[in-house]
């Protein structure tokens, strides 16, 4: 197996690592160490958030690589508290700081927040960050195909990426067809799920004993051949090998046919629909 990472296309003309490396759930200092492993297995995408708070972690991570800035992209959130224009540029401006960085590859909406309001206001301030040079580029997590539609629309700016919930058991296929027609990048969260089902699925199993891989495995790899950016997230140094290892699996068309079919629809979802959730 070869391990290659991929870069895929922006619209904005820049392009992402396909796979990167996530540290939801992990502490500061956690992630600084993970983040360091990750840099040696070869992963170049890291993917933070303010909420998370490790932004600092991860850029000390960033700041002891040897690796030059320039071959690194480093991903963060803007939490829903700081949405609004004014808001949301102070707020970048605090995650420069904490990551230690003078600007980020790219910046995303979190959340949606629909009952706030504020998400085309906000989107207008990312808008404005990309021209001051803050950011390379621009996109939404936990958008709604309604809401990707309407931002563009108002502002005649698309998101370069939609970063949401995406696993086998949930697939988001008809939100993918959407941004494939609008030309946005679809991301996956939680792309392993949650818990031992998904990783326990027969279907995965089996697949995974032919390609002698491990189930974890052949659902990045599926993930990457939908051409999905994904972005499993492990603090155990022989887990974050594993899922880079990923890159080496190549599936068959009836493997991706049998994954395909283990879509749940909305019974699948795990997390929060960003079409009615309200964080504070």
């Amino acid at each position: 197996m070869t391990n290659t990472v991929k870069d895929l296309k922006f619209s904005d003309s820049r392009s992402i690592p396909q796979l990167g490396f996530g540290v939801w759930q992990v502490e500061d200092d956690g992630a600084e160490a993970a983040v360091t492993k990750a840099l040696e297995v070869g992963y170049r995408h890291i993917d933070t958030a303010k909420v998370y708070e490790n932004e600092a972690g991860v850029g000390r991570a960033v700041a002891a690589s040897s690796i030059p800035r320039e071959e690194l992209f480093i991903t963060t959130k803007l939490w829903n508290a700081d949405q609004g224009y004014e808001a949301a540029i102070a707020a970048l401006e605090a995650s420069l700081e904490r990551l230690g960085l003078e600007y980020v590859d790219l910046y995303l909406i979190h959340w949606l927040q629909p009952k706030q309001g504020l998400y085309v206001e906000t989107w207008k301030a990312l808008i404005e960050l990309q021209k001051r040079g803050l950011v390379k580029s621009i996109g939404v997590s936990n958008f709604t195909a309604d809401a990707l539609r309407e931002i563009t629309d108002v502002t005649g700016v698309a998101p370069v990426i939609n970063q949401v919930e995406t696993h086998p058991y949930f697939n988001q296929a008809a939100l993918r067809e959407v941004e494939r027609d609008m030309g946005i990048l679809h991301e996956s969260w939680s792309p392993l799920g949650q818990g031992k089902e998904l990783l326990e699925d027969p279907v995965l199993v089996k697949i995974a004993e032919r390609l002698g891989a491990t189930v974890a495995q052949v659902v990045i790899a599926w993930h990457l051949q939908l051409g999905n950016v994904v972005i499993p997230k492990s603090v155990t140094p022989s887990r974050i090998e594993e899922n880079f290892a990923a890159t080496g699996v190549t599936l068959t068309d009836e493997d991706m046919d049998a994954i395909n079919g283990l879509d749940k629809g909305e019974d699948g979802r795990i997390g929060p629909d960003p079409a009615v959730s309200d964080f504070a």
